[in-house]
């Protein structure tokens, strides 16, 4: 998988604007209308397209600074975890999503424009929302219903957003298209430029007569959806959900939902990628003599692990398989307890006395002791 600063040709101190103008410049290059019938060159405009996606946006390109491909979500075969979801969309919809850092809808100008106005469609706005995640579920994968608020159709007018009874009518100024052409003519040259409507503001249609219980159609309902979460996510990863957003104006297809997760904070278990930590207190008998310690595991509840003779403070004993699962694979992170020797207080006469014949016998007793540079 390409570095997405290298398929637009900067690095990874470039600006916003430089970004930008790296992103413009290769989408020029290799648009399809200038290349007919070159696959290679429509691959690449695809391509332009999803690097800028990750990378014009901060969140996403910090997200993919600190945790490359994998960190916006790409690569992986789960919903809303893969890369090239740009090669499956049509240039239509690469052009209506990003056609405005062009400023005068360049494309238009350059390779004729009407072909591309006519289908110009206005979607909904996606909704983003954070889940938080237990770590139970995070191991085994959970379904989740959420509740959010979003912008659904009207039913008193079906969404047409026309007072019942009535119907929008055609814009008279862009004759329905949406967009209008304008030309300008400059001492060397005559260019046309190609501009959303300002009256239909793109939908093509005009209404006459509001409805009254709602505004273009849409109106804001509390509403519920099931999120179905991999197992093996982590916090910063996301998901997709398409055609979940806002709905249209007009009737027209709704936004996505884009869902990232969050983990809680867990009073004992410590995360890191597919493994987790754990500290584990024994007792000063136990650390000398060995024996089995009955420790909590994130999904198993509890499990038993072997103390060996003679451990020190600080040794970490692994649990294999005791983990986390891996979001692209079959196999499991493991589980790293770190072993602390507690010192014993409050001694009784017994134990002190037993101590004591522990403290007579030291000089045959084999002490760890580390060789110290001074």
């Amino acid at each position: 998988m390409k570095d997405l600063y290298e398929v637009l040709g900067v690095n990874k101190n470039s600006t916003r604007d430089e970004i930008k103008k790296a992103y413009r410049k290769v989408a020029l290059k290799y648009h399809p209308d200038k290349n007919p019938d070159d696959k290679d060159a429509e691959a690449i405009f695809k391509e332009s397209a999803e690097a800028y996606s990750v990378l014009s946006d901060n969140h996403k390109r910090q997200q993919y600074d600190q945790f490359g491909h994998t960190g916006v979500g790409m690569g992986d075969q789960t919903q809303g975890f893969r890369a090239g979801e740009y090669h499956h969309m049509s240039m239509d919809d690469i052009f209506s999503q990003f056609g405005d850092i062009f400023g005068d809808d360049i494309f238009g100008s350059l390779f004729g424009g009407g072909r591309r106005g006519s289908q110009f469609v206005l979607k909904g706005k996606d909704l983003r929302v954070t889940v938080e995640l237990k770590f139970k579920e995070i191991v085994t994968g959970s379904e989740k219903t959420i509740k959010i608020k979003r912008l659904e159709h009207c039913h008193t007018c079906g969404g047409s957003g026309a007072s019942p009874g009535t119907h929008p009518t055609t814009c008279q100024q862009c004759g329905g298209a949406g967009r209008v052409r304008q030309m300008s003519q400059s001492f060397i040259f005559q260019s046309v430029v190609e501009r959303e409507c300002p009256i239909c503001r793109g939908s093509g249609k005009v209404i006459t007569r509001p409805c009254k219980d709602c505004r273009m159609g849409l109106v804001r309902k509390t509403v519920s959806v099931k999120v179905k979460i991999p197992a093996g996510v982590e916090s910063g990863n996301y998901m997709r959900l398409n055609g979940q957003g806002n709905k249209g104006e007009n009737n027209n297809p709704a936004g996505d939902l884009v869902v990232f997760f969050d983990e809680e904070n867990h009073p004992f278990f410590t995360r890191d990628g597919e493994h987790i930590f754990l500290e584990a207190m024994i007792p000063f008998s136990m650390a000398a003599l060995g024996g089995a310690l009955e420790v909590p595991t994130v999904e198993d509840g509890k499990a038993s692990l072997k103390i060996p003779p003679g451990i020190q403070s600080g040794q970490i004993l692994r649990m294999r398989n005791k983990g986390f699962p891996r979001l692209r694979g079959l196999s499991r992170g493991d589980q790293l307890v770190r072993i602390q020797v507690e010192t014993p207080t409050g001694l009784n006469r017994k134990q002190k006395s037993l101590l004591k014949e522990m403290e007579e016998n030291e000089d045959k007793i084999k002490l760890p002791f580390k060789k110290i540079k001074l």
